[in-house]
């Protein structure tokens, strides 16, 4: 028996609570580990909440990310004591994820963590700071560099923008930082941003295109704010778009992208091959202070993520929710 966040519909109805549950009913996988860290990100709130149909079967385990050591796999990649970190998949949603003591999951779902991150630090990190570390990849990729020009960061105050902000300045590029909390901008400053810009500036419909602003973009919001992000970009300059906090539209026009180049690269970090995950990862090794990385984290029990998933839907949280899920690591 384990300890797990049980998510259940029965007659139209969900539950979500904290309750012992039978190993035996886990999930086929060639791997299974014993969860030390988790976390709670939006996807795992929406889930938890059931305020979107996240959730594809019934009963589920959420929880996107997990951190933990293997406890048994028939897959020789791994082994017995090896620490694994897992991030997206579809686990959480189709799969039984890491908001519990023990998951059960395919080797091919699992990376090594990567020193010098401890369980728990990569979860302070988690799906939202690899995510983050693969738009930055992508705007390198693109020629996006320091020297070009400025690089908007929406959402920045969250989970993906704040550690895109930290990853960004110790690039040494000259970041803005979009929030909708500016009350936040001791926070961000303190992250490496050099200019704070209100939500509000960003978020109502405008001109086709704009006046040349920003040589890069990390874009968590989509809908209005991403159309105006492309419209206000410079020659040539890139957005990676990753995801949809403002909404799923794109209210744009053709623009700027043949009259000034833009790319907008789209940036999945769910189902990325395992070498773009190793590459995000090592970026984080490389880049991330582990002092900012403190400054993300907040720690939470499991048996209080059912209570704090609304806050987070709301917006209300800054930076990464850290659970502890089993012994601390």
């Amino acid at each position: 028996m384990f300890r797990g966040l049980l998510i259940d519909k029965q007659d139209g109805r969900q539950t979500a609570e904290v309750r012992m549950l039978e190993e035996a009913s886990l999930p086929e996988g060639e791997v299974t580990v014993r969860v030390a860290w988790s976390t709670l990100n939006y996807k795992d709130a929406l889930a938890i909440t059931g305020r979107s149909p996240v959730v594809r079967k019934f009963p589920m385990v959420p929880g996107i990310d997990f951190a933990g050591t293997v406890e048994s796999s028939t897959d020789p990649a791994y082994k017995p004591g090896d620490a694994v970190v897992l991030n997206g998949w579809g686990v959480g949603e189709g799969h039984w994820g890491g908001l519990a003591e023990l998951a059960r999951v395919p080797a091919r779902f699992l990376i090594p963590l990567q020193a010098p991150f401890t369980p728990r630090q990569a979860m302070g990190i988690g799906t939202a700071g690899y995510t983050a570390a693969l738009c930055v990849l992508a705007l390198e990729r693109h020629g996006v560099t320091p020297d070009k020009g400025p690089v908007v960061v929406t959402g920045a105050a969250g989970g993906v923008g704040s550690v895109a902000v930290a990853l960004l300045a110790k690039a040494g590029y000259e970041v803005a930082a979009v929030t909708g909390r500016v009350q936040e901008a001791g926070f961000l400053t303190g992250l490496g941003a050099r200019h704070i810009i209100d939500r509000a500036e960003i978020s109502q419909p405008g001109r086709p295109l704009e006046k040349e602003r920003w040589a890069g973009a990390i874009d968590v919001a989509g809908g209005q704010v991403l159309a105006n992000l492309c419209a206000a970009m410079r020659y040539r300059g890139v957005v990676a778009a990753c995801g949809l906090a403002a909404g799923m539209g794109f209210p744009a026009t053709v623009a700027p992208f043949i009259l000034r180049g833009v790319t907008l690269a789209g940036i999945d970090s769910v189902m990325a091959p395992t070498p773009d995950r190793l590459q995000a990862w090592q970026r984080l090794a490389a880049d991330l202070d582990i002092a900012v990385l403190e400054k993300l984290m907040h720690e939470i029990p499991l048996d209080d993520a059912i209570a704090i998933a609304p806050d987070l839907l709301a917006g209300q949280v800054r930076g990464r929710l850290v659970v502890r899920v089993g012994a601390s690591q």
